[in-house]
């Protein structure tokens, strides 16, 4: 077993890292690995490159949102349970702070002024989402076996009715996915590699595991509970135990669970979305400004948690197994089936509801042409997307 390349750190030392990577990191999940790798990898030699690149594909094979994953890990590895905490918290309060005080301001997204901005932000979801499901495609749907299991799952939601019917029409297409990427998907490569992290024992993994499967197997109890907190968490906790494929994945499964409920209106959620786009750290803290929106600050702290946990406990759970799991063939074959299948996904939920809902004119779509070449062609950050599209949307309505 290869040894640790730098001695063991402290929880401070690691909260101080990922604070300053909370508050600068933007551009997503693929980006933030590249900062990871650069401050903690290259700069500060926490971890060797062989040992990162086993970590990122763990997270990778997992649901939950990659990055805070790599992150909480890097904290483990370098200080423990306590520098797994510290890592979790500093890169996600700067994002997760400022979208809860917009949260918690978003009753004032009335009049035209604030029409108009909404408008804009609605417009950078669909563009972000257009990106995703571009990138996601090529990488996750390369083949014509995972290319139909993406149509198939994108039929099988299409076909749903109601928004209700259609969560679980999701759960169904994933799992249908899974069953049949076993039969489809057996034959990839295994990439090379060994396992040289150590942190938690197997016990400790199988207690994860059981309370991550004990927490979803109670989500209808926690919705009758009767408290709004409580049952925001079930709702947020059971669409991060199902984000294969990355963040934007998260977009279809929490309007389905907050808007057709009456939890938030259309307008609001989309709004919530494009904002986040503009946030250094996860995308996952949306979560903070939903939660602000549909129950203030209680609200915003359960649908954190909520969200960010079950890929978490996942993590952990599968951590002391993953030498063993990385090589076998069904595990990863079912895996990318479901990661076809969250492609089909996306590309459904960027029709509706972010296409029908935000694009009401032939300038709306000429900006989102533009917006999406300027993404793709020049890899335009994130926020200058933000930033454009609020500009244009004004000046458009002025």
């Amino acid at each position: 077993m290869q040894q640790r390349v730098a001695p063991v750190g402290t929880a401070g030392e690691v909260f101080g890292a990922f604070l300053k990577l909370g508050l600068t990191a933007f551009g997503g999940p693929v980006a933030h690995l590249g900062y990871f790798r650069a401050d903690l990898v290259v700069r500060r030699g926490w971890l060797d490159e062989a040992a990162y690149a086993e970590l990122v594909a763990l997270c990778q094979f997992l649901p939950g949102p990659a990055s805070s994953q790599a992150g909480f890990l890097l904290g483990l590895h370098r200080a423990g349970a306590a520098g797994a905490l510290a890592a979790w918290a500093g890169f996600t309060l700067p994002s997760a702070l400022i979208m809860m005080l917009l949260g918690l301001g978003a009753h004032a997204l009335a009049g035209p002024l604030a029409g108009t901005v909404v408008h804009g932000l609605k417009l950078v979801a669909v563009v972000i989402v257009a990106q995703a499901v571009w990138s996601m495609a090529r990488t996750l749907a390369p083949d014509w076996r995972r290319r139909a299991l993406a149509l198939s799952a994108a039929l099988i939601v299409l076909s749903a009715g109601g928004s209700l019917v259609q969560g679980v029409a999701q759960t169904g297409a994933i799992a249908l996915a899974s069953l049949a990427g076993l039969a489809l998907c057996r034959d990839l490569p295994i990439p090379p590699g060994r396992w040289v992290l150590e942190g938690v024992s197997r016990g400790a993994g199988l207690i994860c595991l059981a309370l991550f499967a004990a927490l979803l197997a109670s989500l209808p109890l926690l919705a009758a509970s009767g408290s709004r907190a409580v049952a925001l968490f079930g709702l947020f906790y059971r669409s991060g135990a199902l984000v294969f494929g990355g963040g934007h994945v998260v977009l279809p499964l929490l309007r389905d669970a907050l808007v057709p409920s009456g939890w938030l209106t259309d307008d609001r959620f989309l709004a919530g979305y494009g904002a986040a786009q503009a946030m250094p750290g996860p995308l996952f803290t949306v979560a903070a400004y939903d939660g602000a929106a549909a129950g203030g600050v209680g609200g915003a702290v359960a649908a954190l948690l909520g969200l960010f946990l079950p890929g978490l406990l996942l993590v952990l759970g599968v951590l002391p197994f993953w030498s063993a799991l990385r090589e076998n063939r069904s595990a990863r074959a079912a895996v990318a089936g479901a990661n076809a299948a969250v492609v089909g996904i996306l590309a459904v939920a960027l029709y509706d509801p972010l296409w029908t809902g935000s694009v009401a004119a032939w300038t709306d779509a000429l900006m989102v042409g533009i917006g999406l070449l300027v993404l793709l062609r020049w890899k335009a950050p994130p926020l200058a997307i933000v930033v454009g599209m609020v500009a244009a949307s004004l000046a458009m309505a002025g």
